[in-house]
């Protein structure tokens, strides 16, 4: 079975933390892209975040530099860390497998979607 499962997701203040994992199984999750996305009440899902098969990394602009991405090999999963949180930043976040080595903000290019974990910013 290839499947991805999200974790860490929660209820935070604004300015808060949280840190989001994703962990793959029936497959090494080294060897494709995977991808961060979120999608609030009545929006479209949007990319988040993603890492390649080497390690290369981007963001969307409106998490540039609060949001990071990185990988642990040895336990087979991303990691989203989320800082300085808004309440914009209030949606279901889910990853997911690239359908290649590369990855991009597109979900169209993405299968074997997790379920999602719901994060809630709010005061």
């Amino acid at each position: 079975q290839l499947q991805l499962v999200e974790s860490g997701g929660g209820l935070v203040q604004p300015g808060g933390s949280l840190r989001l994992s994703c962990t793959s199984s029936g497959f090494i999750l080294d060897n494709y892209g995977i991808g961060w996305f979120r999608q609030a009440p009545g929006k479209e899902r949007e990319g988040v975040s993603y890492i390649t098969r080497r390690g290369s990394t981007n963001y969307a602009d409106s998490v540039n530099g609060r949001f990071s991405i990185e990988r642990d090999s040895a336990k087979n999963t991303v990691f989203l860390q989320m800082n300085s949180l808004k309440p914009e930043d209030t949606a279901i976040y889910s990853c997911a497998k690239s359908l290649n080595v590369w990855g991009t903000l597109s979900p169209r290019d993405y299968h074997y979607w997790g379920q999602g974990t719901q994060v809630t910013v709010s005061s």
